[in-house]
């Protein structure tokens, strides 16, 4: 993923973490805030709870590939995107399915965001 397309500073995250609103689905918490950028900014949030690194950064790798792929549609915000425990069981095809669907629902229209 492109470097103006990550949140990076920890000052990012708090900034996001302290005004934003958030997004649920059984799978996922994405938290959205608005930014005066012409692009999206996202990072991940991966718990230990998930898992050994190993486990970790194969979730985030995956994330990140869905977001690369289908980020066009998203512009002026910065979002976290917090996976549950259960995630690291998924297969790429459900995690975007999963992801997708809680991104129509934080935009509330359909098919803003369309993994491919």
């Amino acid at each position: 993923m492109q470097k103006e397309l990550r949140l990076r500073d920890n000052k990012d995250f708090k900034r996001v973490y302290k005004k934003a609103k958030a997004y649920y689905n059984r799978d996922f918490t994405v938290l959205i805030r608005e930014n005066n950028l012409n692009h999206p900014r996202f990072g991940f949030s991966v718990g230990k709870k998930i898992g050994k690194a190993v486990k970790r950064n194969k979730l985030k790798r995956r994330l990140k590939e869905i977001v690369r792929l289908s980020y066009y549609d998203i512009n002026n915000v910065d979002m976290i995107v917090i996976p549950k425990v259960h995630l690291a069981e998924y297969d790429y095809n459900r995690l975007k399915k999963s992801f997708e669907h809680v991104l129509n629902k934080a935009f509330k229209q359909k098919r803003v965001f369309h993994a491919k």
